[in-house]
């Protein structure tokens, strides 16, 4: 039996509970044509057709293709007459529609340049989150990125963005604004700001390679007690190594145990989330995996483990895809103990290729099985400790980040409570031999 993944390959797998991300193709069960049809499908919108058809084909985790005519599909997608590139994409997206799997789909080129960049952790910018006055729809700074041009420059949070390169931003969208300040590296743009009472200024800034921050993380003390408080937003291709350095950072500062928070977590790259896994765990099964031949999978963890110390995961119905994985590894091998809501229940993997004129398809090629061969399709998680939030207090969190990870987060203070118990009932760890671990797995690493 066939192996059906090598570690490569991994590196092309994503899982998000709404996209996923990129890998090159070629096929490998073209029907054969005469010289003149394959003519007539170069430079034509049905090429495209042909191109995205072959990739399910060859790769789709259902051979039986949900019980869809597979062949039939394409002759029909090769049959129709198309005026224009985006008919081809509606008539691509209409039959993978009839899949019946959400996660198998096709994005146009812009789509596919927003997930590339999302699962990468990277975009080409001034490094600033925007959003839109909920009541004047002026677009003002969330957040400067740390390091990034915006960020030197001395953009604050709060600062409204009145025009871009001498465009007003009155009634312009969050995307567009966006899309404008985006922009190749090496490039200049000018930013008008207004701060508070003050005059309005400009502010010329060239664009920069910027490093997405998707863990976050500080140490809290809560009754005595030093709990290191991580929260990883996504699986991007450089979450792992930004854990590592919060481990490490934490452990640095006496930590005695660990909050991990995947709330809100939707997925992203699977090899991200087997190397976060491998942090936390020294030993076990992190996942299994099986593909449309029935070719099981097991990655397992590798002693690798940055430190033993007790540790909490807070999840919700928003946790999904490599946040699952995630929470299955720990949870399934008693290593941390699971408090929130029961996550969003998503046990496919899909593999994602890029198309030849720019855009993407996302494939569904395996589903998974957490270590104790839970399938968690539909079903998720059930947290170890059930704390299910009122709509008041979801409310709350949405709308005040900062009450995020304090009193007046009541899945967090469950979390802690359950932590400080943990941390109670076990012998105290000698702070050197965690950072002589530390130390050791960091250089295996760099092997």
């Amino acid at each position: 039996m066939r192996r059906f993944f090598n570690r490569s390959r991994w590196l092309n797998v994503t899982l998000f509970s709404g996209t996923v991300a990129a890998a090159a193709t070629v096929s490998l069960l073209t029907p054969v044509f005469s010289s003149a049809v394959n003519a007539s499908l170069q430079d034509s919108p049905k090429a495209l057709l042909d191109e995205a058809w072959q990739i399910v084909n060859r790769e789709y985790v259902d051979s039986s293709f949900n019980q869809v005519d597979w062949l039939a599909v394409r002759q029909e997608l090769l049959s129709a007459s198309y005026g224009s590139r985006e008919e081809a994409y509606a008539a691509l997206r209409r039959a993978l529609q009839r899949l019946q799997d959400p996660y198998t789909r096709f994005m146009d080129p812009r789509q596919f340049e927003v997930l590339t960049s999302q699962t990468s952790g990277e975009l080409s910018g001034v490094g600033i989150r925007l959003q839109a006055d909920e009541q004047t729809g002026a677009i003002t700074v969330v957040e400067p990125i740390p390091n990034s041009p915006a960020s030197r420059a001395g953009v604050r949070v709060g600062d409204r963005i009145l025009s871009i390169d001498g465009v007003s931003t009155e009634g312009m969208t969050l995307e567009e604004a966006s899309n404008r300040i985006r922009g190749e590296v090496g490039t200049r743009i000018v930013l008008q700001i207004q701060r508070e009472t003050e005059a309005a200024t400009d502010l010329t800034l060239t664009r920069a390679r910027i490093e997405l921050p998707n863990v976050h993380y500080t140490l809290k003390q809560e009754e005595g007690t030093r709990i290191g408080y991580i929260r990883l937003t996504e699986f991007s291709a450089h979450s792992a190594e930004q854990m590592q350095r919060a481990m490490e950072d934490l452990l640095s500062q006496q930590a005695q145990g660990f909050v991990l928070d995947l709330r809100g977590n939707p997925g992203g790259l699977l090899q991200a989330s087997i190397d976060i896994s491998r942090m936390w765990l020294g030993n076990g099964m992190i996942v299994r995996t099986v593909d449309r031949y029935g070719a099981n999978e097991r990655i397992r963890a590798n002693r690798t483990a940055i430190t033993d110390l007790p540790l909490v995961l807070l999840v919700d119905g928003s946790s999904a895809s490599s946040s699952e994985i995630l929470t299955g590894a720990l949870m399934d091998n008693r290593r941390a103990t699971v408090v929130g809501s029961k996550t969003f229940g998503k046990a496919l993997v899909q593999s994602v290729h890029s198309l030849s004129d720019g855009s993407g398809l996302a494939v569904t090629i395996a589903h998974y099985y957490t270590p104790n061969g839970t399938d968690i399709s539909h079903r998720g998680i059930t947290p170890n400790v059930q704390v299910n939030l009122t709509d008041s207090q979801r409310q709350q969190l949405v709308s005040s980040p900062t009450a995020v990870a304090s009193p007046r987060d009541p899945q967090y203070v469950r979390a802690i409570a359950v932590l400080r118990s943990t941390i109670a009932t076990q012998p105290a760890q000698p702070a050197a031999s965690v950072q002589r671990t530390s130390a050791s797995r960091a250089s295996r690493m760099s092997n």
